[in-house]
């Protein structure tokens, strides 16, 4: 698509070289609804001071996806909870795509997407310096390329050695793959086989030690995934259910519990009284991460509020 703004239809990967980030230690086709995708200190120290730890929370790695056509990535890190911990831990760019040049699946950024790592100033390192991790969404643009029919495990290495190029250029923390909207088989590209998805995972995996890779559990690399090897799914950091305002546990061989999203919230149309219970069920049934699409810009903080004070047992405030 040329923006990356999902659409409304009502509306993560080899021996894991990066460790989910760990949550104690932190500061979509359409859906049965109709909805789908459409820590660490920082204090300085100052003179004849000690050092003093960040605050911390105990419960679920929580992710905040943004749509940067409409909204500011920076507004993630304005959320803490009481004890000042942050309330998001990792905040997604959404979205980059993948387009098709005629021969290859390239890279590219719409100008919402550019700007957003153009101004990482501003929109990135201060959610950095606070802990949070920043990963870039990638997915189809109705042009044929994604990420379930790369051909060769060559032109798999090829679009993974242009998205790690990215994420280091920009001093990102990772990738976010997402396969929707890629319209397999226009321009003549191929359709999906069941290795593309493996091999985009093992090269980005290599290519990008240390830094998480997250996986939206949609379309044909989904099918893929859920009868891979657990060699493949171990190398991800992190899954989640596409569907908002459901819950149901992605199931990729190599993954655990504390890796997986069970909850889909979108902010802006998932009621609040379902988010709640999305995050009553999470916590109960001991999954490691809560999703969450569509932070708006502003304060949005009783909304907010609902789900942290079950998950972590603290309200969150805007700043």
């Amino acid at each position: 698509m040329k923006k990356s703004t999902k659409l409304s239809i009502v509306a993560a990967i080899a021996a894991m070289v990066a460790a989910p980030l760990v949550p104690a230690a932190a500061s979509a086709a359409p859906s049965p609804t109709g909805l789908a995708h459409g820590v660490g200190a920082h204090h300085g120290v100052g003179h004849g001071k000690q050092p003093h730890a960040a605050p911390t929370k105990a419960g679920p790695t929580s992710i905040a996806y943004v749509e940067v056509n409409n909204d500011q990535l920076s507004n993630v890190g304005r959320y803490t909870l009481a004890n000042g911990a942050n309330a998001f831990d990792v905040a997604i760019i959404f979205a980059a795509n993948i387009n098709w040049d005629g021969s290859k699946a390239v890279l590219y950024n719409n100008e919402n997407v550019q700007r957003t790592l153009d101004d990482a100033a501003t929109q990135i390192r201060p959610l950095q310096a606070k802990g949070i991790k920043v990963s870039l969404s990638i997915l189809g643009n109705h042009q044929g390329a994604g990420i379930a029919n790369f051909p060769t495990q060559a032109a798999a290495a090829d679009f993974a050695a242009q998205v790690s190029a990215t994420v280091a250029k920009y001093g990102l923390d990772g990738v976010d793959l997402d396969d929707e909207y890629s319209d397999y088989g226009t321009n003549g590209t191929p359709q999906p086989n069941q290795q593309s998805i493996g091999w985009l995972i093992s090269a980005l995996r290599a290519d990008m030690p240390g830094k998480l890779i997250s996986f939206y559990d949609i379309g044909p690399a989904s099918d893929a995934l859920s009868s891979s090897s657990p060699a493949i799914g171990s190398q991800l950091d992190y899954a989640w259910n596409p569907y908002y305002g459901t819950y149901s546990a992605p199931s990729i061989p190599g993954l655990t519990k504390a890796q997986l999203s069970a909850a889909a919230v979108d902010i802006q149309n998932t009621p609040q009284l379902t988010a709640v219970s999305l995050a009553e069920r999470t916590k109960a049934d001991g999954y490691g991460v809560f999703m969450t699409y569509n932070l708006p810009d502003g304060d949005v903080s009783p909304y907010v509020s609902s789900f942290t004070q079950v998950l972590y047992g603290q309200a969150a405030t805007y700043h």
